[in-house]
């Protein structure tokens, strides 16, 4: 079976469920931030779009309103930053810039910043398991801790958004690092929903699964199409696929959801049963 995603014009919002809305997106430079970002600006939301690489984000801003943005400078209703979410200054920096270009905290907040260093178990190197824990899961932390902070010392409420995998759920062979790390996202996220509940704050995750991102784009075909014929529904995912999950979340069409973790995977097979592979993917 071919590896075919399933490619659809993007959703267009029946309502603009995010009109006052300020939208924080990390990763935002490609992949699933990139259309995270795209679908709230379709919703209503101001985007702050944002990247370790910043060019990445500008692009992104770009295609938002069709203009470019200078790092923390509305571009129309949008703008750019550039920050390493591993990095607890960094990270208390972007905060700051949000809201001193907008004068308010970011209401929406998704964190997609992501990285792998795949190596089985055996091999793996320290500095490949402190780099993606450094950017999957302590990025997280800190965003979702400074983000909070900033809502409640406003007296804002506001939705939490991080972006897990599938593979934090179930394992993945070559991946124990990514693993650990997204498995983290998962507890992370329910005890932050558990503690900031009481200031109006939800927080909930989303585990992709196998979609068509600049990541797994250097996949092999041959591993492509084995994957493929693992999915009930028969094709990849695309980032719109996440981030129209992402945009409900985000929305008050969700407002009694929080702690929730939710699978856009096309029901894939755990690892394990039937379709058991060897190598290495990113989810």
């Amino acid at each position: 079976m071919a590896w075919v995603p399933a490619h659809r014009p993007p959703a267009m919002a029946s309502q603009l469920r995010l009109r006052s809305a300020l939208a924080l997106v990390t990763g935002a430079g490609s992949g699933i931030g990139r259309a995270v970002s795209a679908r709230l600006a379709r919703e209503g939301a101001t985007v702050a779009a944002c990247d370790v690489d910043g060019t990445a984000a500008q692009e992104t801003v770009r295609l938002l309103d069709g203009s470019g943005s200078e790092e923390g400078a509305p571009g129309g209703n949008h703008a750019a930053f550039q920050a390493d979410v591993s990095e607890a200054r960094a990270t208390r920096r972007l905060l700051e810039k949000v809201q001193a270009s907008f004068s308010r905290p970011p209401s929406v907040v998704v964190s997609c910043a992501g990285i792998t260093r795949d190596e089985f178990l055996l091999h793996m190197s320290e500095d490949d398991w402190d780099q993606v824990i450094d950017v999957n899961l302590k990025g997280i932390f800190l965003v979702t801790q400074a983000a909070a902070q900033a809502l409640v010392s406003s007296g804002c409420h506001g939705s939490i958004i991080n972006i897990s995998s599938i593979v934090g759920k179930v394992g993945n062979i070559g991946q124990i690092n990514y693993a650990a790390s997204k498995a983290g996202v998962i507890g992370l996220t329910q005890t932050a929903a558990r503690e900031l509940g009481r200031y109006g704050i939800r927080c909930n995750s989303v585990l992709p699964g196998f979609i068509a991102t600049p990541m797994t784009e250097k996949m092999p075909q041959k591993v492509k199409d084995k994957v493929t014929g693992m999915i009930p529904m028969g094709h990849w995912g695309n980032p719109e696929d996440v981030a129209d999950v992402v945009a409900f979340l985000a929305s008050e069409d969700s407002g009694y959801i929080t702690g929730a973790s939710v699978e856009v995977t096309g029901m894939m097979p755990a690892w394990g049963k039937r379709g058991h592979r060897r190598g290495t993917q990113t989810i």
